[in-house]
C-alpha cells in the first residue's frame, strides 16, 4: 500500500494536489452541509414526560458511539417513554452549537473544544455539560515513507479537522512541546497545520498533499488502510490514557424547563454505555448500521475493527482533562481567557448513577451552583 500511494504522489505534483484539496474543502468543509434530520426508528410508547419531544444532535462518527448505538437500538427512546426522540446529525461542532443556541436542538453530543467555545462565547449563558460519552480514539497517522520518528514531523504537512477543534488544539500543543512553533491562525510554521474536513483527509493523504493527520476514528484507521502508520496515540499523552473526546451537553433553558426529560436521556445513555461494554461485537455492528443509514455506506470491516477498540465509552465527563484542553487552547491563542466556572451540571447524571448504585462523577470544581 505505501508503494502504491508513493507512486501516486510522484504522479501528482503539489501544484495539482493542493488546488484539488482547496476545491474539496470548499465543497465539503465543516459546517457546509445542512444538518440531517433522522426518522424516528422507535415510536414513543408509554407515559409522556414534561415535553412531547426532545431533539438530540450528534455526529455520524465512531467517537459518538453512545448516540449512534443508543438511537439505533432504541435504548434512549425506551427511557423517554411517550416523549419522542427526534435525532439530528451534524458535521461539525460550530453548527451543533448554533443549533443549541437557536433552540433547534435541546441536547447534543459535542467535543470538548466546541463545548468550551460555546460556553465561553456566550459568557456561560447557553449550555451545560451534563455527562461524558467517550474517551480516546485520536491518533497521529503519518506516511512512513517520509516520517519515521516524531522529529521527522518538522517541516511536514499535518492535517487536523478544523481550526481550533479538539485535535487541532492537541496538535499545536504537541508541536510546542517539541520546541517548535506554528502560527495558530494560519497554520504556518515549523509544521504546516492543514485544516481539512475528515471526509477530505483520506483523499489528500492518498495523493500526498498531506504527510499525516492528527484525527479521530474512524479517519485514523482509514489512513492506516491507505498505508499510513500510527506514530502516536493521543491516549499515551494523558494520565491513565483517558481524555474526553465527546461530552453530552444541554441548553440551559431545556434543562431548567424539562429536568425529567434530561434525566431520562441520561438514563438512556448510561444504559447504552453498559450495553456497549457488555456486547462489544453487537455494539460495533449496531454503530456501523447507524453509519450506513446516515451516510449511505458502512465502514469497511478492516477500518471498523481497527478503530473500535481505541474508543472507550464513559459516563464520566473527565472534567479535569477538559480544563487542561481549554488551557492548551488559550496557550495557543485559539481561546481567550477561558472562564469555565459553571460549565458542568452533573446533578442529573449523578442522580441516575446513584439509582444504579454507582459512585458520583466529579466536575473538577467547574460545576454550576
Amino acid at each position: 500500500m505505501p508503494g502504491i500511494r508513493s507512486a501516486t504522489r510522484r504522479a501528482l505534483t503539489a501544484a495539482l494536489a493542493l488546488p484539488l484539496l482547496a476545491a474539496a474543502l470548499t465543497a465539503c468543509g465543516y459546517g457546509s452541509q445542512a444538518p440531517k434530520q433522522e426518522q424516528a426508528a422507535f415510536a414513543p410508547e408509554g407515559e409522556q414526560l414534561s415535553a412531547g419531544e426532545v431533539r438530540v444532535g450528534y455526529f455520524p462518527n465512531l467517537t459518538h458511539a453512545t448516540a449512534l448505538v443508543g438511537v439505533e437500538k432504541g435504548l434512549i427512546q425506551k427511557e423517554l417513554g411517550g416523549t419522542r426522540l427526534a435525532a439530528t446529525t451534524f458535521n461539525a461542532g460550530p453548527s451543533a452549537v448554533e443549533a443549541l443556541n437557536a433552540g433547534s436542538v435541546d441536547i447534543g453530543f459535542l467535543g470538548p473544544s466546541p463545548s468550551v467555545n460555546g460556553y465561553t462565547r456566550s459568557h456561560g449563558g447557553n449550555l451545560r455539560i451534563i455527562g461524558g460519552a467517550a474517551s480516546g480514539g485520536v491518533k497521529l497517522v503519518v506516511d512512513p515513507d517520509v516520517i519515521r520518528t516524531p522529529a521527522d514531523v518538522r517541516g511536514k504537512r499535518i492535517a487536523t479537522p478544523q481550526k481550533g477543534n479538539t485535535q487541532d488544539v492537541a496538535l499545536i500543543h504537541w508541536i510546542g512541546e517539541q520546541g517548535w512553533s506554528v502560527d495558530p491562525e494560519s497554520g504556518k510554521g515549523d509544521v504546516s497545520v492543514v485544516r481539512s474536513n475528515n471526509k477530505v483527509t483520506p483523499g489528500a493523504f492518498r495523493t500526498g498533499s498531506i504527510d499525516g493527520a492528527w484525527v479521530p476514528e474512524p479517519t485514523a484507521s482509514q489512513l492506516v488502510a491507505l498505508g499510513g502508520e500510527v506514530l502516536l496515540d493521543e491516549a499515551a499523552l494523558w494520565p491513565d490514557g483517558k481524555f474526553v473526546i465527546t461530552n453530552i451537553v444541554v441548553s440551559q433553558r431545556f434543562l431548567a424547563e424539562h429536568p425529567d426529560v434530561v434525566e431520562a436521556v441520561l438514563r438512556g445513555t448510561v444504559r447504552t454505555n453498559d450495553w456497549i461494554d457488555s456486547h462489544p461485537d453487537q455494539a460495533k455492528a449496531a454503530a456501523n448500521r447507524a453509519l450506513e443509514r446516515l451516510s449511505g455506506k458502512p465502514l469497511p470491516s478492516a477500518v471498523l475493527d481497527a478503530a473500535w477498540p481505541s474508543i472507550k465509552v464513559t459516563d464520566d465527563p473527565l472534567a479535569g482533562t477538559l480544563r487542561t484542553q481549554a488551557a492548551w487552547a488559550a496557550d495557543a491563542g485559539l481561546l481567550a481567557d477561558p472562564e469555565l466556572d459553571g460549565i458542568y451540571d452533573l446533578r442529573p447524571l449523578n442522580a441516575v448513577l446513584a439509582a444504579e448504585g454507582r459512585p458520583a462523577v466529579g466536575d473538577a470544581g467547574l460545576g454550576a451552583r
